[in-house]
C-alpha cells in the first residue's frame, strides 16, 4: 500500500515483564488504530525504541505488525541508523517482511556532509523499497538542506520527507525549491507535534506523530479538516491537544508517551528500554492534566 497523506502515529512498542516484546499487546496497539482509523503505522522508529532492539526483535515485532495489520493500513518502517551496512540490512528486512515504506533518518553524531547524504540515501533508495527521508537535526546533529532534499527527490524510490525541525519556513522554501508539480508528488510530513497544524496549512500532507499514539481519532479528524483547508475546525480539533503535543516532551520521548499510554489502560507497563527510564513521579500531574484536556481522561483521580 503507498502512505498516505494524514495521520500517521509513531507507534511505541510495549515490552513484558521480563524485557521481552509484549506480542499481545503490540496487536492491542495495532487494532487500537485500525479501529481509529490513522491513516498510516510508522513502527520501529524512534519511539518504538528501535535503537535498543536486536535484530531478531525487529523480525519479531514486524513480523506481528504485518500478520495483523498488512494491507488494512500502509506500513512505514523505520531503518535509519549511524552504520549505512546497517541501514540496508534492516531496508531488507523490512523488503522480506513486507513493509510498504522505509523511514530512514540522517545517519546520527558524524555529521556527514549534504554530498554524503546524498550518497547514503541514494543507497537505500536504490534498493527499491520506497523511502521517507527524516530530518531531525535536534537528535541528529546534522541537518539535511532544502537543496539535498529537493536532489533526492529526484529519485523514484525517495517518495517524502518527515521534517522535525519545527521550522514552518522549511516547507515554504522546500516547496519553492521543488516546484507545485515536484511538491505535488512528494509527500511532506511534519514529525513535530506542536507545529503540525500550521505545518499542513502550509501546503504540508500529514504528520508523523507521537500524540497520535494517545488520541489518533483526533488527530485524524485535526490532520484531515487542515487538509481540506477547514483551518477553523482544524484549530478547534488541535486546542484540547496542545498541552499533550508540549507534555508528551517533557523528558525524552517515548518516556512520556508510554507513561500516558499506560495511565489510559492501552498497555500494562510504561516501562522503557535502558538509557531511558519510566517517566518521573514529578510529572505525573504535568501530564495527567494534559490527558484530561485532551478528554482522554474524565477524572484526575488515580
Amino acid at each position: 500500500m503507498p502512505m498516505k497523506r494524514g495521520s500517521t502515529c509513531a507507534l511505541i512498542t510495549p515490552f513484558t515483564e521480563d524485557d521481552k516484546i509484549d506480542v499481545p499487546g503490540l496487536e492491542k496497539l495495532i487494532d487500537f488504530h485500525l479501529e481509529a482509523g490513522t491513516d498510516n503505522l510508522c513502527v520501529l522508529g524512534t519511539t518504538a525504541e528501535a535503537s535498543v532492539m536486536s535484530m531478531e526483535e525487529r523480525e519479531l515485532a514486524l513480523t506481528t505488525i504485518v500478520n495483523r495489520a498488512k494491507g488494512k493500513i500502509p506500513l512505514l518502517v523505520g531503518t535509519g541508523t549511524i552504520d549505512p551496512a546497517s541501514v540496508k540490512k534492516y531496508t531488507q528486512q523490512a523488503i522480506d517482511l513486507g513493509a510498504d515504506a522505509s523511514l530512514v533518518v540522517s545517519p546520527y553524531y558524524v555529521k556527514p556532509p549534504q554530498r554524503g547524504l546524498i550518497k547514503h540515501f541514494t543507497s537505500m533508495a536504490d534498493m527499491g523499497l520506497p523511502v521517507i527521508l527524516y530530518n531531525v537535526p535536534g537528535r541528529t546533529a546534522v541537518d539535511i538542506s532544502d537543496e539535498t532534499i529537493a536532489t533526492l527527490a529526484q529519485h523514484e524510490h525517495i517518495v517524502g520527507i518527515k521534517d522535525a525541525t519545527g521550522d514552518i519556513s522549511r516547507l515554504t522554501s522546500l516547496k519553492n525549491i521543488l516546484g507545485e508539480e515536484g511538491s505535488k508528488n512528494f509527500l511532506k510530513y511534519s514529525g513535530d507535534d506542536g507545529t503540525t497544524l500550521d505545518f499542513i496549512l502550509a501546503g504540508g500532507d500529514g504528520c508523523i506523530s507521537v500524540t497520535a499514539n494517545i488520541t489518533p481519532k483526533v488527530m485524524k479528524a485535526m490532520v484531515h479538516a487542515a487538509l481540506e483547508g477547514n483551518s477553523e475546525l482544524a484549530r478547534e480539533l488541535n486546542q484540547p491537544l496542545e498541552l499533550l503535543h508540549q507534555r508528551l516532551f517533557v523528558e525524552a520521548n517515548p518516556i512520556p508517551c508510554k507513561w500516558a499510554a499506560n495511565r489510559m489502560g492501552l498497555t500494562s507497563r510504561a516501562y522503557c528500554r535502558a538509557p531511558l527510564d519510566e517517566l518521573d513521579p514529578q510529572y505525573y500531574d504535568f501530564l495527567e492534566e494534559a490527558l484530561v484536556a485532551a478528554n482522554m481522561l474524565v477524572t484526575q483521580e488515580r
